[in-house]
């Protein structure tokens, strides 16, 4: 489980068949072998660790369904640890399983802060709202505005830069992952809309009870 505040940026050193090499050294500080870093908000199991460098094992579906697999060498990347369970929860709850990818297409100056407005499929958007929250490339950003294929987020200047979120230009591919809780309220949701229920035990979490809990 991750928040989304991003601890550093590191780079890809080099790529191999199913490998990453990371340049790192803040999330190296007591990492071991088997814990998870998020890379771009994609949540990766470290197999090798260096001084200065990590190693994580990348698996074909998650090639398909982020944007890692347009990374090159020297591409700058988000890193994040596993949230501590003593730590201050700052972002959001991120899982580090990525929904799909958008891609930038306006970036606009807004005071001291910059607007990212960002294409995507409308089955991600479907779960996004405004003044809610989203992951791009790991980092907890808030929605300004959502429509049917496209939504904007505000960042302001410590974001970009403690994030690689700068370095974006129009056209660039991002990795987004919806909030975790609007997703299972969807799936509650969609047992009582088809008429199924879990054979397991019989819920009785409504839609009238999720309306008037603020959801």
């Amino acid at each position: 489980m991750f928040t989304g505040i991003i601890e550093e940026t590191g780079k890809l050193l080099r790529t191999e068949p199913g490998k990453l090499h990371i340049q790192a050294k803040k999330v190296l500080e007591g990492t071991k072998i088997g814990d998870s870093i998020a890379v771009n908000g994609v949540c990766l199991t470290v197999t090798e660790l260096g001084s200065r460098e990590f190693t994580a094992d990348v698996m074909p579906e998650t090639l398909k369904r982020s944007a890692l697999g347009t990374l090159r060498p020297g591409s700058g990347v988000n890193l994040e640890r596993a949230m501590a369970a003593d730590g201050r929860f700052g972002g959001h709850i991120v899982s580090g399983h990525i929904d799909g990818t958008g891609t930038v297409e306006n970036i606009t100056k807004d005071g001291n802060a910059i607007r990212y407005q960002i294409r995507t499929q409308p089955d991600i958007t479907r779960g996004i709202v405004e003044k809610g929250s989203i992951a791009i490339d790991g980092i907890s950003l808030t929605v300004t505005m959502v429509q049917r294929e496209r939504f904007e987020v505000s960042v302001i200047p410590h974001t970009l830069k403690e994030t690689i979120l700068g370095e974006k230009r129009k056209g660039s591919i991002v990795n987004l992952e919806n909030d975790i809780i609007g997703k299972y309220v969807e799936r509650l949701l969609s047992f009582e809309q088809t008429g199924k229920q879990d054979t397991a035990k019989e819920t009785t979490l409504t839609k009238e009870f999720l309306l008037r809990a603020g959801f």
